[in-house]
């Protein structure tokens, strides 16, 4: 009979984890809360409701808004209110992997959870401690913006290009290499190594660059005080014009020329211009009627100063050393007076001729007697003025004679040394000289009492004729 009896002896049931550790003990007949669902004991009556109502909470995953009460580390439950499948960890639940669709961010989120912002379509991963997005980086209102990786056709193969994009258009396109799209590309007709910006939208670089490979000179409309155009800039390539003044803030100054022939320095705020070639001339020329003229030439083989053309000088002309008129042409002075010994003290001043010998000639005022003198070998005399001759030259004598209002002059006495002609002329007013009177006295012959004959003399002649 004992082992009959055996055969209906009861016995609790021991629930264990999937590891192996008990959860709890079951005794016959009766339901254990221990879990998220009820464990039933051996022989419990009402147990097919209770194992019904566990079934429909694993299927929706315990879903409320509330946790489950005793849950299991690994256990799901699905919170209602965030609409997120959560997983228990062992001290709270977590959202599971699954990504979060809505406008705003999740409430509780943690490490790696996705979500999805259904506003501007974009997805965020949480990092522990904030949302990052993933991408992409462009809202759904701000349509295709950034860079995208693309394939482009040519005839050289498919290029793989980085494309930037702004509000849905290709502003750029980055490649490895130059290459020409066989489609057509909206503003990239050809595609260069490097960065190729978009023609059709007038792209442009705007900020600062350490180098840039060209400028371009196209244009010269400045954007901006700043920003100025290419076609502004003076170019040392080929001759170029500025409108604006050109500063060489440097006393090292200009140079010009292929030999570096001419150069205006500064020294001690001293300006040089310079012809720096041995021996050559600096020269200052003109247009003269279609006519190149050389009006000024600084001559670099002797230091000399060659003017061609008239000489206009406003002020003084002040030379230290000789002056020199090389030229068979008369000097012309316009002045009315030529002034000498400008500088006021007293000195023999005049004119100078120079001739053969070294006795030059000269013409000048002497300080000393205050009359004009002029000679030649150094041997003057005075300059007679009219105001220096005399009419009575017996009262003043030495003294150079002029005639009186009514053409006389007085003298002591005149000595003729010239034998002039004969006296013919009873018109004469000329002074006859000592040997016009002997001549005139031996026309007179001896005194006779007859008429003399033809041989007797010549015409001209007097005779006396006395009575016999």
């Amino acid at each position: 009979m004992w082992p009959e009896d055996n055969k209906y002896k009861q016995m609790a049931y021991t629930i264990n984890r999937t590891d192996g550790t008990a959860i709890t003990t079951i005794t016959d007949g009766t339901v254990d809360n221990t879990t998220s669902v009820q464990l039933f004991g051996k022989s419990f009556s009402g147990f097919g409701e209770g194992l019904n109502e566990n079934l429909v909470k694993l299927l929706e995953n315990s879903a409320s808004t509330s946790a489950p009460s005793a849950p299991l580390k690994g256990e799901l439950w699905f919170d209602t209110s965030t609409a997120q499948l959560k997983v228990y960890d062992g001290t709270s639940f977590k959202p599971s992997a699954g990504a979060k669709s809505q406008n705003s961010a999740p409430t509780t989120p943690s490490a790696g959870d996705l979500w999805h912002d259904s506003d501007n379509d974009q997805l965020y991963v949480h990092t522990g401690s904030a949302f990052q997005l993933v991408g992409p980086v462009y809202t759904a209102g701000q349509t295709l913006s950034g860079w995208k990786i693309e394939t482009l056709a040519s005839a050289g193969g498919n290029k793989v290009v980085s494309s930037m994009y702004a509000g849905n258009t290709r502003v750029a396109i980055l490649s490895k290499e130059d290459f020409t799209p066989s489609v057509t590309q909206t503003g990239f007709a050809a595609v260069k190594a490097g960065i190729t910006l978009n023609s059709t939208l007038g792209a442009v670089f705007d900020g600062t660059t350490t180098s840039a490979a060209n400028v371009d000179v196209s244009g010269t409309s400045n954007t901006s005080s700043t920003i100025i155009a290419g076609g502004n800039f003076l170019r040392s390539d080929v001759a170029d014009t500025t409108t604006g003044a050109l500063t060489i803030d440097a006393d090292a100054g200009l140079i010009v020329g292929g030999a570096q022939e001419l150069t205006v320095t500064v020294s001690s705020n001293d300006v040089t211009i310079a012809q720096t070639s041995e021996d050559k001339d600096l020269k200052f020329t003109v247009n003269d009627n279609g006519t190149t003229k050389t009006p000024l030439q600084l001559t670099g083989a002797d230091g000399g100063v060659d003017i061609t053309g008239d000489l206009t000088i406003v002020g003084n002309l002040n030379v230290s050393g000789a002056y020199n008129y090389t030229s068979s042409n008369i000097v012309e002075h316009s002045d009315t007076f030529l002034k000498v010994n400008a500088g006021g003290s007293e000195a023999d001043a005049g004119l100078i001729v120079e001739t053969g010998d070294t006795d030059d000639a000269r013409m000048f005022y002497d300080v000393s007697e205050n009359f004009w003198s002029a000679g030649h070998g150094q041997s003057y005399s005075q300059v007679i003025r009219l105001a220096d001759a005399v009419v009575d030259g017996n009262a003043s004598k030495e003294k150079v004679l002029k005639t009186t209002a009514a053409g006389l002059v007085t003298v002591t006495n005149v000595n003729l040394a010239a034998v002039g002609s004969a006296i013919t002329s009873t018109s004469s007013v000329s002074v006859p000289t000592t040997g016009q009177v002997v001549t005139f006295v031996n026309r007179f012959k001896q005194v006779a009492t007859t008429d003399p004959s033809d041989s007797d003399g010549v015409d001209g002649d007097f005779y006396f004729v006395r009575e016999a």
